[in-house]
């Protein structure tokens, strides 16, 4: 019989998984804003599509946590799934701003050779 003052095996298991996904969508984040150093918009925008995929895996892993709590499921506080809040939070909020960015910077790149070619 599990222990209810632990947080059980399967808790610390996807816990670890949004970290971990969160984690690797930030990988994906940082190859994108590489890319955008480079001017190259299609890798980076395939990149966010591919951190994405990640955030969003970390997000159902953590709505269906906070889904049992709402059923009546209490979980145990932890620090390791708090700690993973705040990763998929943080992360999130890189997603969001690369996403803004990625679009400004294509945009002025699209401006700036525009202007070149008005020179010519």
């Amino acid at each position: 019989m599990e222990d209810n003052n632990q947080f059980s095996e399967e808790n610390v298991k996807n816990t670890m998984n949004i970290i971990l996904n969160a984690g690797d969508a930030r990988d994906f984040i940082s190859k994108a804003l590489d890319d955008v150093a480079n001017s190259n918009y299609d890798n980076a925008k395939e990149n966010m599509k591919k951190a994405n995929e990640k955030l969003v895996k970390a997000h159902r892993l953590q709505t269906k946590k906070i889904q049992e709590e709402a059923e009546g499921k209490p979980i145990q506080y932890s620090v390791l799934f708090t700690h993973a809040q705040d990763t998929l939070m943080t992360i999130n909020t890189e997603y969001n701003l690369a996403n803004h960015l990625i679009k400004i910077f294509e945009k002025r790149d699209c401006q700036c050779k525009g202007d070149l070619n008005e020179k010519k």
